[in-house]
């Protein structure tokens, strides 16, 4: 997988999963555009372990599904 893909793209090929994306490109307020999917998984943890396995150089997580209510989001 190493195609630049936009987050729509992405959003639109990876539904409801978590989203390892190498070299992101991000705007001034370092909002994810685009980058390389490197992993996907429905499983959060899953797409944390491999990120701590590959050792992206510049990585970004994404998740392409709706916030429930009782989740936090942390900046």
């Amino acid at each position: 997988m190493t195609e630049i893909m936009t987050v729509a793209e992405i959003e639109a090929k990876y539904e409801s999963e978590w989203i390892l994306l190498d070299d992101p490109e991000t705007d001034e307020n370092l909002k994810v555009k685009s980058g390389k999917v490197l992993w996907h998984s429905k499983d959060r943890d899953e797409v944390y372990r491999k990120a701590r396995e590959i050792r992206p150089r510049h990585s970004a997580v994404l998740y392409t599904g709706r916030l429930l209510e009782e989740m936090a989001v942390v900046l």
